[in-house]
């Protein structure tokens, strides 16, 4: 994990230098036409998120955006407004402790470079380097949301999970997509150059939650195979400014605070739509709507 704090100052330079306030297109924002080898798994051994005198208890977050044709406007979205909102919220909120924030982008299992990843960071670095990730704007047949499971399973050490036992956070973002269910260890070992023998969608799944609590926030649309069901929830493309709060209220809910409680810090014209968003997650029907 990286040292520093987010603060406010740092992200409006980085919007100046960038020209971030204006209604750019997504290749004038990512404006790499090839991905960074620092952000290619095949060259990463492992991404650690350590505790530090400054840290003491490292939450590792990690967000994953679908980067394939369809979903330019949620690229852009995200890197004008919707991470820093979020991040300002998890420093203002101290809904957790010392948060890590890790990047990602997942693409088309055709795509030259299917899977990237950041560092953890705690501070504008978050942003720097999800700027400095390649959007390439490939197919929309078969995304692997798999390729960063298994990464974040088999190449990640946390002090969370090693030392207390916490998982951390998983959110991927897309729209509607087949999550490619053929080959899944042949894909794996394309994009990341793991050997690990059989495996299917769900068993990669089912290994990354030994880790991370996932979850996957769905615009427009549905995933096909609906292998999330009570881990997801589906918003419109009219809905995106509500992200940063879905996200801070999954993780509320999964650490056992009640729905009355989280909406009640919400902007209340946002109200009705983060409801209906964390109505959808397994984890409300456990805690937050028992819990009023």
């Amino acid at each position: 994990m990286g040292y520093g704090s987010y603060t406010a100052s740092d992200w409006t330079k980085l919007k100046r230098s960038r020209n971030l306030d204006t209604k750019q297109h997504v290749t004038e924002i990512y404006t790499r036409t090839s991905c960074d080898p620092k952000y290619d798994p095949k060259y990463i051994g492992t991404r650690e998120c350590f505790d530090s005198d400054e840290h003491p208890h490292s939450t590792p977050i990690v967000i994953g955006l679908d980067v394939t044709g369809s979903m330019g406007y949620l690229a852009v979205r995200i890197a004008r407004e919707a991470l820093n909102d979020l991040i300002m919220k998890l420093y203002s909120t101290g809904v957790v402790e010392d948060p890590a924030l890790m990047c990602a982008a997942y693409g088309d299992m055709r795509d030259k470079s299917p899977l990237q990843v950041t560092q953890f960071e705690s501070d504008i670095r978050i942003a720097e380097q999800l700027l400095e990730l390649y959007f390439e704007n490939g197919g929309d047949g078969s995304v692997v949301p798999t390729c960063l499971w298994e990464f974040l399973s088999r190449h990640t050490k946390i002090d969370a999970i090693e030392k207390r036992h916490e998982k951390g956070f998983v959110f991927t973002i897309g729209d509607y997509a087949k999550i490619r269910q053929f080959q899944v260890a042949d894909t794996i070992f394309r994009v990341i150059g793991d050997r690990i023998g059989p495996a299917s969608v769900t068993s990669i799944l089912r290994e990354v939650q030994q880790k991370f609590h996932v979850f996957h926030i769905m615009i427009d649309g549905d995933w096909n195979p609906d292998i999330l069901h009570g881990q997801k929830m589906v918003i419109t493309r009219n809905e995106l400014d509500i992200i940063p709060e879905i996200i801070l209220g999954a993780i509320r809910l999964q650490k056992g605070e009640s729905m009355k409680a989280v909406l009640r810090d919400c902007d209340q014209n946002k109200v009705p739509h983060v409801k209906q968003a964390l109505d959808q997650l397994s984890v409300a029907k456990r805690f937050g709507f028992l819990r009023r």
